[in-house]
């Protein structure tokens, strides 16, 4: 089991940077393969980005590829996501979601543990 925390959301300015970190708990957080969901107001949880085991294979939603970079560090059990040039459609609530890895990257049915969400907020 693991438990995640995540943190580092706030409001920003169109154009700025935020970098969210994802805090994991446990002994096994190298066996999960890592994702970052998103939640805006009135839609469905979309997918945003995802990282592998090993970090070898790295994934993007078309909405933030070119903006943003996933990263993990499996010594510090941490999953980090750098998000630059945000927009104000990227705000949301953002959520980290562990897998072990029998689903597909970007459902978020196929995440076992979530974290309780962040929130980013970027004026225009």
């Amino acid at each position: 089991q693991v438990q995640l925390v995540e943190s580092g959301g706030g409001l920003v300015q169109a154009g700025g940077s935020l970098r969210l970190s994802c805090a994991a708990s446990g002994r096994t957080f190298r066996s999960y393969n890592m994702g970052w969901f998103r939640q805006a107001p009135g839609k469905e949880r979309e997918f945003v980005a995802a990282i592998s085991k090993t970090g070898v294979n790295i994934y993007y939603a078309d909405s933030v590829k070119g903006r943003s970079t996933i990263s993990r560090d499996n010594a510090k059990n941490m999953v980090y996501l750098q998000m630059n040039n945000l927009k104000p459609d990227d705000t949301a609530v953002y959520y980290c979601g562990a897998d072990l890895g029998y689903g597909t990257y970007y459902r978020d049915s196929s995440y076992t543990y979530w974290g309780q969400g962040t929130q980013v907020t970027v004026s225009s």
